[in-house]
């Protein structure tokens, strides 16, 4: 069977030929023709909104697909813009609005916003990994978690960023064994936590964020292994065999499995 290591390790080592091919399936390479081809119509918010295809291209790209029934809160995010610090998109906890909206700024750039780079080729880079996470999602969640927190990690300043996106988080409470009972804890408490267990400084640089997704996908293997053992027994004598032992622990067992991968 192959583990989430195995996969995700042979996802990222022929990463730039398998987003290739991501591009060029079909309908996603249909989908960035019109986009690339159209979005320099697009001149308003009511441009962005109206075309419901340039939409939901760009709502995919910054993984917002399911909100894009929520017109009335996208153009109240783009209306605002991120100038200043009490509006919208600033004041909301997921970072993916303010992405959003400095992207498409319309508030600061109005007819001019779609002339930038950041609106053209860019955008179709986010929209094909989107699409190619959502694949490998589809095989295994954990693959798609590493990949995205892979996407993102170089970015993250504070343990507030973490806690703000769900996805973030499951990564760094399973890596570090932070059980997710935690998240019940007051927000200052959680972010506590996580300051002292994970240093930002090594998620800057390709290799510390290597050495913590080989932590997470090991631990997830773990945690797969033991549900799936626990859920076939019918009755449990005794704890389960992990219990009371270290991540620490788990992790040096995993990486002998693995052959000191």
């Amino acid at each position: 069977m192959t583990t989430t290591t195995m996969a995700f390790q042979a996802v990222a080592r022929n990463l730039p030929k398998s987003l290739e091919r991501a591009a060029a399936m079909p309908q996603t390479a249909n989908e960035s023709a019109y986009y690339l081809a159209n979005i320099g119509k697009i001149k308003s918010i009511d441009d962005f909104l109206g075309n419901d295809r340039i939409f939901r291209y760009a709502m995919k790209a910054f993984g917002l697909e399911e909100m894009t029934y929520a017109k009335g809160l996208i153009r109240k995010v783009l209306t605002e813009g991120v100038d200043t610090a009490s509006s919208f998109a600033n004041k909301l906890t997921d970072p993916r609005y303010k992405e959003l909206a400095t992207t498409f700024n319309f508030a600061r750039y109005g007819s001019a916003t779609t002339s930038f780079d950041r609106t053209q080729k860019p955008m179709t880079e986010r929209y094909v990994r989107q699409v190619f996470e959502e694949q490998q999602g589809s095989q295994n969640e954990n693959v798609r978690l590493a990949l995205y927190f892979e996407r993102k990690a170089s970015g993250l300043k504070n343990a507030f960023e973490v806690l703000a996106d769900p996805a973030l988080l499951k990564v760094v409470q399973t890596a570090l064994g932070i059980p997710a009972s935690t998240s019940m804890m007051p927000i200052d408490k959680q972010a506590e936590m996580i300051s002292k267990k994970l240093d930002f400084d090594q998620l800057k640089d390709a290799e510390g964020v290597k050495r913590f997704l080989l932590r997470f996908t090991s631990l997830a293997d773990i945690g797969a292994s033991q549900t799936a053992a626990n859920n076939a027994l019918t009755i449990l004598v005794g704890p389960p065999v992990a219990a009371g032992v270290s991540t620490d622990v788990l992790f040096s067992i995993q990486n002998l499995r693995l052959g000191g991968v």
